[in-house]
């Protein structure tokens, strides 16, 4: 782990205020594509330090690939720490207890993401959807409707 500032709950990570703001106030609310092309978007992202943003960008090409290669899924929310807390391997993001949410319920996602230097950019992005994780195991999770 970088020198991310983080307090550690039970066996999940909590991390500092000005990050989970970026999390929500950033990218959340916007479209992934929509966040590639916006400047200001992309500023914000760099405030971010290099793992969180490779996190966040990660994350949001795993909405927009689910959503854009299947039909099955209109993905609203990504995660990549959700069972278990993703690898950080230079520029790739290895993340085997990923979730997504959609339609107002949350799968199982492993995903591969390999990004730009800067972690700006997406290069390659593999995954895989798992089974749907059962609602009475959200809230243990961190999840939310």
């Amino acid at each position: 782990m970088t020198s991310r500032s983080y307090l550690k709950c039970g066996n999940r990570l909590i991390y500092r205020a000005a990050e989970i703001i970026a999390l929500t106030t950033i990218a959340l609310p916007l479209a992934p594509r929509a966040l590639a092309d916006d400047a200001r978007a992309r500023a914000s992202l760099r405030r971010l330090d290099l793992e969180m943003r490779l996190e966040q960008v990660c994350d949001l090409e795993a909405m927009e690939r689910i959503g854009r290669e299947t039909s099955l899924y209109r993905p609203d929310r990504a995660k990549s720490d959700v069972i278990s807390h993703p690898q950080h391997l230079g520029d790739i993001l290895s993340a085997s207890g990923a979730a997504f949410r959609s339609r107002g319920r949350w799968y199982a996602l492993s995903f591969v993401c390999k990004a730009s230097a800067d972690h700006l950019k997406v290069l390659t992005f593999d995954y895989r959807i798992g089974d749907a994780i059962p609602e009475a195991e959200w809230a243990g999770y961190g999840l939310w409707r």
